[in-house]
């Protein structure tokens, strides 16, 4: 058996190397960071969670990474015309401070109005969410929803959130604080990063489901450290389950240089090396580390190194087969 922690696109195209791993999809877990999840007018939306449900049910839009190939998007564009003839403001428009932690427990801090929304939901997408949002409010916990999506896009892998209570990620700029798809989709990462707060995660739990998981060897792809790892990292227990069983970590950085999105400027907004070597002090449980053939950090742990770009399945099953190593190394 084996957990994968997973957030953003990179611990997600690695798991399309699953399939020519010996890793058996049928006891691997993967376990989603729900920081970056927002309430957007009234609908749930957990884009980590979806990242992995619609690629493993083989829906994903590949080009983007998000959403599902070939959606239409009539409902968004409609919400924009509405809002246009009627004069209103785009987003984000977050809902006021009373309603931000009123109703859904599990969407505080993080609501959204649906008025000109900022996020672009395809049709099908919406309705992943409906189906979410509305067993969410008969009374399932967000792990028995996942569960119930997972069955319905047929997936081999078991995928987990984090877990059932509210964590958002927060993130502190120059301009005020703001929830991290604002910063990142609304505001295009613009604004400076001075502090990521991962608010609500102090009183949050991992579920039972999520502690079993992590007894497991585990692996943590080279996904954000801050905003797709740093949640649950956050959330207490989890940590010191990493402290007790064999870690190997993809590093999403070839020395200085990230691969894609934010991570080097929310690395440095939260003290932390934009490199290799900071994703290290980072994550101080690993006990084995993959790094790109070119990236010549010295690291005081075993480290395999490989070819780490991740551009198709090929690629996922080469980087695949290096975790696989490093796992003996330390096993």
């Amino acid at each position: 058996m084996v957990t994968f922690l997973a957030g953003g696109t990179g611990t997600p195209k690695l798991l399309d190397g699953l399939g020519a791993s010996s890793f058996d999809p049928r006891e691997t877990t993967v376990v989603g960071n729900t920081g970056d999840d927002v309430e957007l007018g009234g609908l749930l939306v957990c884009p980590d969670l979806d990242t992995v449900l619609f690629d493993g049910g083989g829906v994903l839009d590949r080009e983007r990474w998000w959403g599902i190939d070939g959606d239409t998007t009539e409902t968004h564009e409609e919400l924009h015309r509405l809002a246009d003839a009627a004069g209103l403001d785009g987003g984000p428009r977050y809902l006021s401070d009373d309603a931000q932690t009123g109703g859904r427990r599990i969407a505080r801090w993080r609501r959204f109005s649906g008025v000109a929304e900022f996020m672009e939901l395809g049709d099908r997408d919406r309705a992943v969410h409906v189906t979410r949002t509305s067993l969410l409010d008969e009374g399932h916990s967000l792990t028995e929803v996942t569960r119930l999506l997972a069955d319905a896009f047929d997936l081999d892998v078991t995928l987990l959130p984090m877990s059932d209570d509210p964590v958002a990620s927060v993130v502190h700029t120059d301009e005020g604080p703001m929830h991290f798809q604002e910063y990142w989709v609304g505001r295009r990462a613009d604004p400076a990063v001075r502090d990521v707060e991962f608010r609500g995660a102090a009183d949050a739990d991992p579920t039972d489901e999520v502690l079993t998981a992590l007894d497991s060897p585990l692996v943590v792809g080279p996904s954000n450290p801050v905003t797709s790892i740093g949640p649950m990292l956050a959330v207490p227990g989890v940590r010191e389950a990493l402290e007790s069983t064999p870690v190997i970590a993809v590093s999403p950085f070839v020395e200085d240089t990230v691969f894609s999105g934010p991570a080097a400027d929310l690395m440095r907004g939260v003290g932390y090396e934009a490199s290799t070597a900071g994703v290290a002090a980072a994550y101080p449980f690993a006990d084995a580390f993959v790094l790109d053939d070119a990236d010549g950090t010295e690291l005081d742990r075993p480290v395999v190194r490989t070819d780490t770009r991740l551009d198709g399945p090929d690629d996922a099953a080469r980087v695949m087969g290096a975790v696989e190593a490093a796992l003996e190394a330390v096993s």
